[in-house]
């Protein structure tokens, strides 16, 4: 799914011999992968995505229960996360092929992007949840990446449950979930991705949820003891057109354009990292004020980096008040 994975975790004694436990590990990433990655041309996803117009698609159990949260998310999010849009990521070459850093790649023009739209809004996927199947109306594209990730990272962590591990961090993509402690007894402490191209990362927590700095503070460092981390921002894939203009590989499925909302980072702390992965990605093209009301409404724990309108100017964060209660 063009990323990596690790774990750390602390072996119980007598717990399954370590070549195995790994071998199990790669087991349940394989299953991922080959229902749900776009990378691979073999798998599930992909099949569907070729799929005649009219057919029914039955899905495993792994496979649905995913869909079954992304659609949920694209309908609560007013369709600002879409499962279904990998037509448009291909389109602005952040798809598994003919991608942004490819020669002879060029950015969409406003009739394609438009054409993209009208095709998805004329295909869109249903899903009959009593019968587990996914039916193909024809040109429906899937691209599960902003939520397959994340449910790799809880399968790890189940898989490590059930083999009698209780203290780890799984990671895949850079999304993680841990549980108990490390030796020493201290938690499974990460560090809250900054940007890297900003001028600034933020300022200390306030009362009222907002952080403006001058310079760049440590970021947050958060304890993942039965908790998973996701951040979607705008820096980790972009390319920029000769109009200096930043596209980011994040894009907002109703407009079928790269987010320009001044939003350089989301992230988001959730028992599931699926639904951390998801809701990072909805967040961040909501933008901070329709991002926060919806973080707000269903207790979601999110902090927003934004961008500076004046250049140079540090970034500022926004949090949610679920966010400040996790951190106290």
């Amino acid at each position: 799914m063009g990323s990596g994975w690790s774990v750390r975790l602390m072996q119980p004694a007598g717990a399954t011999d370590a070549a195995d436990l790994r071998a199990a590990l790669q087991a349940e990433l394989d299953m991922v992968v080959a229902q749900m990655s776009h990378w691979d041309d073999t798998s599930l996803l992909m099949r569907y995505n070729r799929a005649p117009a009219g057919s029914w698609h039955d899905l495993p159990a792994p496979f649905f229960e995913v869909m079954d949260y992304a659609l949920w998310v694209h309908e609560a999010s007013a369709g600002a996360y879409d499962p279904a849009a990998g037509a448009l990521v291909d389109l602005w070459g952040f798809g598994a092929a003919g991608r942004y850093d490819q020669a002879g790649f060029y950015a969409p023009a406003p009739a394609a992007v438009h054409a993209v739209l009208a095709q998805r809004r004329a295909a869109a996927p249903v899903l009959d949840r009593a019968a587990r199947r996914l039916y193909q109306p024809g040109g429906a594209r899937l691209d599960l990446s902003a939520v397959a990730k994340g449910y790799a990272v809880d399968r790890l962590a189940l898989c490590l449950e059930r083999h009698g591990v209780r203290h780890y961090l799984a990671e895949a993509g850079g999304e993680l979930r841990g549980a108990g402690v490390k030796a020493d007894g201290q938690p499974w402490w990460v560090e809250v991705e900054g940007v890297p191209d900003g001028s600034g990362d933020d300022g200390q927590d306030g009362a009222a949820g907002s952080e403006t700095g001058t310079a760049a503070p440590p970021a947050p460092l958060l304890a993942l003891h039965g908790l998973a981390v996701a951040t979607s921002g705008d820096y980790r894939r972009y390319y920029r057109c000769p109009d200096s203009r930043r596209r980011s590989h994040t894009l907002d499925p109703r407009s079928g354009q790269p987010i320009a909302n001044g939003v350089a980072s989301v992230t988001v702390l959730a028992p599931a990292c699926m639904a951390a992965d998801a809701l990072s990605t909805a967040l961040t093209v909501m933008g901070p004020l329709a991002g926060l009301a919806f973080a707000e409404a269903r207790g979601v724990a999110a902090r927003f980096l934004l961008r500076a309108d004046a250049p140079g100017a540090p970034l500022s964060a926004v949090t949610s008040s679920a966010w400040r209660a996790l951190l106290q």
